[in-house]
């Protein structure tokens, strides 16, 4: 599993899921689309951590520097 996830990516995706799981557990959001939101962020949380996004491969994007 090659990295393809530049730092300033990485952060986005924190702070995005950071914000939808603040969302989702104060019930601002709720319901099916909560579920939704709260599922995207647990995925931006784990493409953050490894650094990798199965999407970007298919997309050809790659935005690590290195």
């Amino acid at each position: 599993m090659v990295k393809n996830m530049g730092k300033a990516d990485k952060v986005i995706r924190i702070i995005l899921a950071a914000i939808g799981l603040l969302l989702f557990s104060t019930q601002i959001i709720y319901g099916v689309i909560g579920i939704v939101i709260f599922i995207l962020s647990i995925i931006f949380i784990i493409t953050a951590i490894l650094g990798f996004c199965p999407l970007y491969i298919l997309f050809g994007i790659k935005t690590n520097k290195e």
